[in-house]
This record gives structure tokens, sequence and C-alpha cells, in this order.
């Protein structure tokens, strides 16, 4: 390492949805950069094994559907019972599910979903680590958004939009009402990212109208991530990074 100032030995940091994409990519810098990393999925996969024994040691595995009823809770404690604290909660796990208006069920469930997933359960983790970081005088909350949630999304993802803009007012309050407590809050919101779920959603007319040419790797995300759980820029707390690639400025 070059820089010993975005040194992060033996900081425990757990980065939900980091079984692939833009957690993965995180998960894998942050061990890089000497972090204590708990990664999280849903369930267990044999390339899961297989990262987990080529990055060594210092690294766990939780398991857990944040969806479901008590999921986030249940990750929570199992991710605390890996090192016996934990410094910086990262909140990665999402999904891009749709809501479609022409069938009331359909926009219920789609609703659902999205809450669920893109806003209750990043929510209960904060509150989970608002409660141990004020034990510990501190920490940091690094909540992925995205840029739907300043401009909106498409027809089809109304709720997801909504979610996102949940969490990242979510985010803000944070930062506001535990600054004292030495707790930093900051959000990223990120564009088109260059992931296996996004390959397929990326049309070619999408790539032609894009400032640089292309969509944003993983990595330039990590990279944010990586630096903020450093807690080097205390007074950014309550920002809305957005890496987009100027796809989208505001």
């Amino acid at each position: 390492m070059t820089n010993t100032a975005l040194d992060l030995q033996d900081k425990v940091i757990l980065v939900t949805g980091s079984s692939r994409g833009i957690g993965l990519a995180t998960a894998k810098l942050l061990h890089k950069r000497g972090a204590k990393v708990i990664i999280h999925a849903r369930s267990s996969t044999s390339h899961l094994d297989e990262l987990l024994n080529q990055l060594g040691e210092n690294v766990r595995l939780v398991l857990g559907d944040l969806s479901s009823i008590n999921g986030a809770e249940n990750v929570w404690s199992k991710a605390i019972s890996c090192f016996g604290n934990i410094d910086v909660l990262v909140n990665n796990a999402g999904a891009w599910l749709p809501s479609d208006i022409n069938s009331s069920q359909a926009w219920r469930e789609g609703w659902e979903s999205n809450i669920a997933i893109n806003l209750a359960a990043p929510a209960e983790l904060c509150r989970l680590a608002l409660l141990h970081f004020k034990q510990r005088h501190g920490g940091i909350i690094i909540n992925i958004t995205s840029r739907s949630a300043h401009r909106g999304d498409d027809a089809e993802h109304l709720a997801y939009g909504a979610a996102k803009g949940g969490l990242l007012a979510l985010t803000k309050g944070i930062a506001r009402g535990y600054g004292r407590d030495n707790i930093l809050a900051y959000a990223i919101a990120p564009g088109w990212v260059a992931t296996d779920l996004a390959e397929g959603a990326i049309e070619p007319s999408v790539l032609e109208n894009l400032p640089l040419g292309e969509v944003t790797p993983a990595s330039d995300v990590a990279e944010m991530v990586a630096f903020l759980a450093t807690g080097l820029s205390r007074h950014t707390t309550g920002a809305t990074i957005d890496i987009t690639g100027a796809d989208y400025v505001r």
C-alpha cells in the first residue's frame, strides 16, 4: 500500500449484497486495504467458497434473506458474532423490481417488494448500527442508493425510485441526528454500473449517450466506499456522492 492514510487496517466492515457486482468489488478492495470484511449473501454458492479461500484471513461470510421478516436483524446478529463488533456498515443489497400500474395486485406486490429490500431492510440495519455505534462512541454508515433517488426511474420501476429516494432521506437524517455521537453517514448514488445484472438491461443507445462512452466500473464505486470508510472526510457526512460518469448531473 502506498498511501497509509487510506489504510483500513483492522476496521470491521459489513457489506450487504456482496456476493457479486458492486458489493463484491467493494468487499475485495476493503480486504485489500486491510479491513476485516463480513461478506453477506442470500445463500451460499461455490463461487463464494472459492472467494473465501482466495481472500484467506479476516473475511467472514454471513447468509440471510434481508427481505424476510427479521431478516435484517438476523444478518446483523450473525455479523456481530464474526469479529465481536462492526465499525462500518455498507448497505449495498438491493433489487431493481418492477411495479406494474396495469394490475392492482402487481402494483401492490411491486411496492411491497421494493420497500422491503430497498428501504425497510437497510433502514433496520441502520437502526441496529446506530445502537451499536452509540455504545462504541462512533461508526460509519454508507448507503448505496441510485441516481433514481434524485431523478426517479422509468415507468415500470416507480416503486424502486421511491424506495431509493427514501434511503437517501434516511441517510441525511442519520447524519443530522447522530453527528454528535460521532456517527457519520454517507450515500453513494451510482448510475449504470458494469455488473452482470446490468448487462442485459443496457441497450446500445444508452452507451452511445454516455458522456464517457462507457458504463461505470464497479471498482469506481468500491474506491469511494473505501475512502469514506476511512472516516477522513468527516464533514462530508450527510452528502450524496453521485457516480454516474456525468450521465446525470445535478
